[in-house]
């Protein structure tokens, strides 16, 4: 394993240690009666009220596990609209969301120019997000927005009333509340004197950082209907900003139909679906996320572990069932964005080698060398150690039957550290993110895409003769498609 010094913020380090040693408690020296600190703080926020409610607000986001560099701080964004829509009592939560990149570079599958609207849904253990096209399952969603529902101020309160909360009292008269969610997060609430939530400080798990600490502040309380809102939210998640929002207006008591479970979001079973690219080479799709099969003379190899333990679980037994008797001896990464690194644990705990660019191997080392308790993945169960194979700006795999070469994509405004996987004697190129194909017959937008002209720039800069592209969202198609869709002629060969 590759050695390095990089390690997380030092906040984010420090912060988890001193949570997780308390387990979460407030590090004071008297205790405090919780069930009198929930019902004063209760009362003092209108908590009888608060069964629904919904917020609207604007401000300031940022993109979490979606940097530009491994290791930096997550994307900014800007939020021209937040509405909230909460019922404590079933467990459910709405983002209506308006939003727009602040900065050129890092991902989050946003436009590059323009608003983009997001509509996202919890009910209780089910996610899901609404499109115009219906609604689409998200599994992968559950853990954030059951921790980011129960960390509101009512909301941090109801959960430590029901999860046998511990209480201390605190500095200037006011107290903390520590309790734990099982298998969802822990948190400590910080409560003024006047009985107001000022600070939820957290953890929950990333399937990539593992335990991840999370500070949400709320200030400049209002009175709306009998219910104390705050008018200031700020959070941070993993050391780096997440959130800083100006609430706007908020109402109670409001009609809760709209977070109905729509039946296409009960289907939440991991479906993976293998098509034959060339003689050893499989495409693994049916779901938002694919993977890419290459079988080499006595092991596997599998590029992309996506998502979470789930998903990549799914993948690495479809890809076995393929090539019985043949072990995934290395897992490609693509890049560190959470959403194609999710399963990277997994893969780790199967025994493979993770192959990603050289800038990830220090993030990835410093990340999976934190806990990993509130929700274990197959990883931290079976105790394996991350070993790494650093990729420069290319490497050659394979064996002499089936080469295969990894190239840096550079000058990306995705990602800094970008690789894609050329198979030259299938003339097969597989790359995430830099272009995914629309439905046949698309015309090709008004503005060529940056990230498309930027994959074409690097096909043409190392001389890849590729036939077809296997992209790692999206359907399998010639060449000719990405051209089409910068709206470029495809060069002659």
């Amino acid at each position: 394993m590759t050695r390095s010094a990089f390690t997380l913020p030092a906040a984010f380090r420090s912060g988890l240690a001193i949570a997780l040693a308390c387990g979460l408690a407030a590090c004071a020296s008297k205790s405090d009666d919780a069930g009198a600190v929930v019902a004063r703080a209760s009362t003092a926020m209108g908590g009888a009220q608060a069964g629904s409610l919904r917020y609207a607000a604007e401000g300031v986001g940022y993109t979490f596990g979606q940097a530009y560099k491994p290791g930096g701080a997550w994307p900014r964004i800007t939020l021209h609209s937040f509405t909230r829509t909460i019922d404590y009592d079933k467990g459910a939560m709405r983002d209506e969301i308006v939003l727009s990149r602040a900065e050129p570079t890092g991902g989050g599958g946003y436009p590059l120019s323009g608003q983009q609207r997001n509509d996202q849904l919890l009910s209780g253990e089910l996610a899901w997000n609404q499109t115009a096209a219906g609604a689409v399952p998200g599994p992968r969603f559950v853990s954030d927005r059951v921790h980011q529902l129960w960390i509101t101020p009512h909301g941090a309160l109801k959960a430590a009333a029901r999860n046998n909360a511990q209480a201390r009292r605190g500095p200037d008269g006011g107290s903390t509340l520590s309790f734990t969610e099982p298998g969802r997060f822990s948190a400590t609430v910080q409560i003024g004197s006047d009985g107001l939530v000022t600070q939820v400080d957290s953890v929950f798990p990333d399937p990539v950082l593992g335990d991840t600490r999370t500070v949400t502040s709320y200030s400049d309380y209002r009175d709306v209907a009998g219910i104390k809102f705050p008018m200031r939210i700020r959070q941070t998640s993993g050391g780096f900003p997440v959130l800083d929002l100006t609430v706007k207006e908020v109402q109670t008591r409001v009609d809760t139909a709209p977070l109905q479970v729509p039946e296409a979001a009960r289907n939440v079973a991991e479906r993976v679906t293998a098509e034959k690219v060339a003689e050893g080479v499989w495409f693994l799709g049916g779901g938002s996320h694919n993977s890419v099969a290459i079988e080499l003379r006595d092991h596997l190899v599998l590029v992309e572990t996506p998502l979470n333990d789930a998903r990549t679980q799914a993948v690495i037994g479809q890809a076995k069932a393929l090539a019985p008797g043949k072990p995934i001896r290395f897992a490609v990464n693509s890049h560190a964005h959470f959403d194609h690194a999710g399963g990277v644990r997994t893969a780790v705990a199967e025994g493979a080698t993770i192959v990603t660019q050289a800038a990830s191997v220090p993030f990835f080392e410093s990340a999976f060398a934190q806990a990993n308790r509130v929700r274990p993945d197959r990883m931290a169960q079976e105790g394996k150690r991350l070993g790494t194979l650093a990729v420069g700006d290319k490497l050659a795999m394979g064996d002499a039957s089936r080469p295969i070469e990894l190239h840096r994509i550079t000058d990306s405004v995705h990602s800094d550290s970008f690789l894609m996987v050329y198979l030259p004697n299938e003339k097969l190129l597989i790359q995430a993110d830099a272009f995914t194909p629309g439905a046949p017959n698309t015309p090709p937008p008004a503005v060529p895409n940056a990230n498309n002209l930027n994959l074409i720039a690097n096909i043409e800069r190392l001389g890849l003769k590729v036939d077809r592209i296997l992209p790692l969202h999206g359907r399998v198609v010639p060449l000719s498609e990405l051209y089409a869709a910068a709206g470029k002629p495809l060069p002659a060969r």
